[in-house]
């Protein structure tokens, strides 16, 4: 049984792939707007939301997921927009098969994620805590208590299996070496205030990528596209018009 996605809108294709513990309702700002200029393809990863599955040990084995669901629909290419360990796949993906993507969106990501021990042990000893100390950081000071709250509820919809082995896959993750060979377009997008991949971590990607273009947005943390959804949207709208 493959992925389940949600489909909207038509022009360019955008698919947009959620982080760690998330699903497609990560995107529901950039779906409710961006399905008006593009075709929008959110996508629920193995073992979250609707998809089937616990989860996979690592990025490659989710950009392989990925890749069969796009080997099912007809022949094209694509703009790739990954949030922190979706950045991670969609930059293995854009490595492993560059023929199929037309640009990426990195939001919120590194060319490696280490993980901190704490949250690895957290998640199997602790699972709602840990969620909880996980979403305090990962929001902006700024962001309302009752965003943050959503968010947690969201978190916790995942399995402890499938956040732990999220974060495991990230763990393992490192392009450092190789991040130099993607040649496509990138929008590199990142919340000034993200404690999670700083913006140190965006910066690396800019000046790694050739020509990609680095967003860093104020008053917003590692959750930009849910702290600041219209920047986010106004600069994923322009950077695919300009790339289309």
């Amino acid at each position: 049984m493959g992925i389940h996605y949600e489909q909207a809108g038509k022009g360019e294709k955008v698919i947009f792939i959620h982080g760690a513990g998330g699903s497609t309702r990560a995107w529901y700002f950039q779906n409710d707007r961006l399905k008006r200029s593009m075709e929008v393809l959110c996508v629920d990863l193995p073992g979250h939301g609707q998809s089937p599955g616990d989860g996979c040990d690592s990025i490659g084995q989710y950009s392989d997921a990925v890749y069969s669901l796009l080997n099912e629909r007809p022949p094209d290419r694509y703009f790739i927009a990954g949030h922190s360990m979706g950045g991670a796949i969609a930059m293995t993906f854009a490595l492993a098969h560059p023929g199929l993507v037309k640009g990426l969106i990195l939001i919120g990501t590194g060319a490696k994620l280490a993980v901190l021990p704490s949250i690895l042990e957290g998640i199997r000893q602790d699972k709602a805590r840990t969620v909880r100390n996980i979403v305090d950081i990962a929001f902006s000071k700024k962001t309302s208590p009752q965003m943050k709250d959503m968010a947690f509820d969201e978190m916790m919809l995942c399995s402890e299996e499938a956040i732990f082995r999220d974060f495991f896959a990230c763990n393992g993750f490192n392009v450092i070496d190789r991040i130099a060979e993607i040649k496509v377009p990138a929008l590199i997008i990142c919340g000034r205030d993200d404690l999670l991949t700083p913006p140190k971590y965006s910066e690396f990607l800019q000046r790694s990528i050739a020509g990609s273009k680095l967003s860093l947005i104020e008053g917003a943390g590692h959750m930009v596209m849910l702290e600041r959804p219209d920047e986010i949207n106004g600069e994923i709208e322009k950077f695919v018009a300009e790339h289309e």
